[in-house]
């Protein structure tokens, strides 16, 4: 049970951080004697998701609603008089769509790098780089049109579906770079990753199904999975005050040692 919970906290703290959750979870799952791999642990994996996942709808609400009425709302108004979310929500759209296109044929490459402490670990050195990155990505960023900045954060999204590449900060980064500010950097990062993440565990939910396997649930996974919820909320406040005040990218020297160890570990 204990195991469990941690990995339920663990689930709720990394999921929005710059620090990769599912790396993280392969790492523990793998030092647990847990098969992280195995058709037991995969519906357990998809509750922990879930609940982080209802915590980013929640806590993006307003967001989420105001661009769905605009965005709907565009459908049935002239050209010159849309609100911005209609371009808004094509910008979701379109990322997804990159997220999607690069990150699907990865699901395979994906099971073998979460087995494997050492690979999960070059991910995180690889976080490490681009969160040293950031500072000068940031004041260097050169404006983009939505569309451009929809494109490149959707294939920066796609790549970090690699255990151990932390999504938030791949998508933040992308982000700057292509001369977006930090708090439109903030929203975008995470409005994207709500139909990415849905997308995601329809995907596992449906393998799972199919495969025919009996659904495993660890002692305390309730306890867990509201771990994860209360505590996704609070990292996302927690994010967000970090990158207003650019303090993120130090999570860079974290993921760097965590890498570093797990490298070190395996050879």
């Amino acid at each position: 049970m204990i195991q469990t919970f941690i990995l339920g906290i663990v689930q709720g703290l990394c999921e929005f951080l710059p620090v990769s959750s599912s790396g993280h979870l392969a790492l523990l799952q793998h030092f647990f004697g847990l098969n992280a791999n195995g058709e037991e642990m995969t519906a357990f994996n998809l509750l922990l998701h879930f609940a982080t996942v209802i915590s980013l709808i929640i806590y993006f609400r307003r967001e989420i609603f105001r661009v769905l009425y605009e965005w709907l709302s565009g459908w049935f108004t002239k050209s010159d008089k849309r609100l911005p979310g209609w371009s808004y929500g094509w910008a979701i759209l379109i990322a997804t769509f990159f997220t999607g296109v690069l990150g699907l044929p990865m699901r395979k490459t994906v099971d073998l790098i979460s087995a494997s402490p050492m690979y999960v670990g070059c991910g995180l050195i690889f976080t490490a780089m681009i969160l040293a990155s950031v500072p000068v990505i940031s004041h260097n960023g050169q404006k983009n049109s939505l569309l451009k900045i929809a494109i490149v954060v959707g294939i920066a999204q796609g790549i970090a579906v690699l255990p151990g590449i932390s999504r938030s900060g791949m998508t933040i980064a992308a982000s700057l770079l292509m001369g977006m500010a930090l708090d439109d950097a903030f929203k975008f990062s995470f409005m994207i990753s709500i139909p990415a993440i849905l997308g995601a565990n329809l995907l596992e939910f449906l393998k799972f199904y199919k495969s025919g396997a009996e659904a495993f649930m660890p002692e305390g996974y309730l306890i867990a999975c509201a771990a994860a919820f209360v505590l996704g909320l609070a990292a996302l406040g927690i994010m967000r005050r970090l990158v207003a005040s650019e303090k993120w990218p130090y999570f860079g020297i974290y993921c760097f040692i965590l890498g570093t160890v797990a490298v070190l570990v395996s050879l």
